[in-house]
């Protein structure tokens, strides 16, 4: 094993944490922010890409196909929460239900076919796996997938502060008060599944192009991805991120931090079959690191102890 070929690969694993990290800032919402689990994301992330290089394959613009992905991951969101708030199916089943809808979905998109492929040597793509290193800095994925990044956390920043974003946080904190202030709380679940869904088809888009192609499988296990990202970059910053727009870069981070430690992994010599066992077990590890700080490093409170007046 030579350590060069680690360092060889980390810009690749970089680059794959970033594109994965809007998708896990998606999950953020969901999980964290309206406090649901949604498995949708499964789905959509193979949506998205399906729309994204079919349409690139029928000769649209390359910046109207990720629109279309965009879109139709928001769609698949929608589904999900009329299931939901009009059908009264669980939010889990309801992302389960449409996880399962949409791959019947995603193959007729791709023709059929299980996957569809696209060349960077035929197509402008925006980012790609060539373009990872060893060009120039406006064309280098990392750096177009960065910008992505800063202009998402910079528009949810912005909604987020706005009476909808703001209402749309307090559902998920105390949905009972909210219904007694007033405010709609199954639409907000629905324009947060739409969003979150939306980020996830933009990923996916991305991600398509990064590897060129678009599979059918894409999405398996996208959620607990998305997860691991999620935890890694909570349990990892939160004594030092407060505001909520480094929150969500946190999320971005603990993907780029997932995926580097999946290709030292690789490059120590595990067999790949593991990695989805292995992220299963990163997940698990960093959602109990808060319970463990809580139940084994938290000193007690006293009862009776004098307080000063």
């Amino acid at each position: 094993m030579q350590i060069a070929d680690l360092l060889n690969a980390m810009p690749g694993a970089v680059a794959q944490g970033l594109i994965w990290g809007i998708m896990a800032i998606g999950v953020y919402i969901t999980f964290k922010i309206q406090d649901v689990a949604d498995l949708t994301v499964d789905g959509t992330m193979s949506l998205g890409g399906a729309v994204c290089v079919t349409l690139i394959a029928s000769g649209q613009n390359i910046w109207i196909a990720i629109l279309a992905a965009t879109i139709s991951g928001m769609l698949a969101g929608l589904i999900t929460g009329i299931f939901h708030t009009k059908m009264g199916i669980p939010v889990i089943l309801a992302g389960i239900l449409t996880q399962l809808g949409l791959y019947s979905i995603n193959l007729k998109i791709l023709g059929g076919k299980s996957n569809q492929a696209i060349s960077a040597d035929k197509y402008d793509l925006i980012v790609s796996l060539r373009y990872v290193k060893n060009v120039a800095f406006y064309k280098n994925t990392i750096f177009i997938v960065a910008i992505f990044v800063i202009a998402i956390i910079a528009i949810l920043y912005w909604f987020f502060g706005t009476a909808r974003g703001c209402s749309i946080r307090a559902t998920g904190c105390n949905p009972n008060m909210s219904r007694a202030q007033g405010i709609n709380t199954n639409f907000n679940t629905v324009i947060g599944l739409m969003i979150s869904n939306g980020l996830v088809g933009l990923a996916s888009a991305l991600y398509s192009q990064y590897q060129g192609f678009a599979d059918v499988n894409a999405g398996r296990g996208a959620i607990v991805i998305g997860l691991a990202a999620v935890i890694i970059g909570t349990v990892l910053f939160e004594k030092i991120f407060h505001n909520f727009a480094l929150k969500l870069l946190s999320v971005a981070i603990g993907a780029v931090i997932y995926y580097a430690v999946l290709q030292i992994v690789i490059w120590l010599g595990l067999d790949t079959n593991y990695l989805k066992l292995l992220s299963a077990l990163v997940v698990a590890f960093f959602l109990a690191v808060p319970y463990w700080k809580k139940k084994y490093f938290t000193k007690p409170v006293k009862k009776g102890a004098k307080t000063n007046a």
